[in-house]
């Protein structure tokens, strides 16, 4: 891996103390999004980790919404189909849901659409940030359900100290940078 190019995809996340709550850092990825050099440096990073690691993928799957900013550039590079996982009411037609809680004790729900994959399809599952794992979780049993297999989750940033790759239940984890 091109340390100058992670440094550089490093250097563009921006702290944010004390959102959305008191005691929280929040890691923003949109200085990394406005840098069209250093967007294109982590999509290079990605995409050379996914093709070094699974030589037969059918889909990236990116969560609603920042999964869909890496997702789509990473599905493209790749030569596959892009499968959204949304919010609930967000997608037409038959939908696979489940609920979960959210890192500040809020409810939510997120859904899929049935035939977004076929049994056996290979999938990686992106978002921008695992933090507790409720979310990545929850779209991991969503694409089980569609009896996907999954190959790995795949994330920008991982806030290590909140373990939230334990909840992944021995699904491969991968995280570019790391923040305790």
């Amino acid at each position: 891996m091109s340390d100058e190019r992670l440094r550089r995809v490093r250097d563009r996340v921006r702290p944010f103390p004390d959102f959305p709550e008191p005691g929280v850092l929040f890691r923003d990825i949109s200085p990394l999004l406005k840098d069209p050099v250093a967007f294109r440096a982590l999509i290079d990073l990605l995409e050379d980790h996914v093709r070094a690691s699974f030589p037969k993928i059918d889909f990236i799957v990116g969560l609603d919404s920042r999964g869909f900013l890496i997702g789509t550039p990473l599905a493209q590079r790749l030569g596959i189909g892009f499968v959204p996982v949304r919010k609930k009411g967000k997608l037409p037609g038959a939908t696979e849901s489940i609920s979960y809680s959210l890192e500040y004790g809020k409810a939510a729900e997120l859904e899929v659409q049935s035939d977004a994959v076929e049994p056996g399809q290979k999938v990686v599952i992106v978002d921008d940030l695992l933090a507790t794992g409720g979310t990545m979780r929850a779209a991991c049993e969503l694409l089980k359900r569609l009896k996907a297999e999954i190959l790995e989750c795949l994330v920008i940033i991982e806030l290590k100290a909140l373990k939230g790759s334990e909840k992944l239940n021995s699904i491969p984890f991968y995280s570019l940078l790391q923040y305790e």
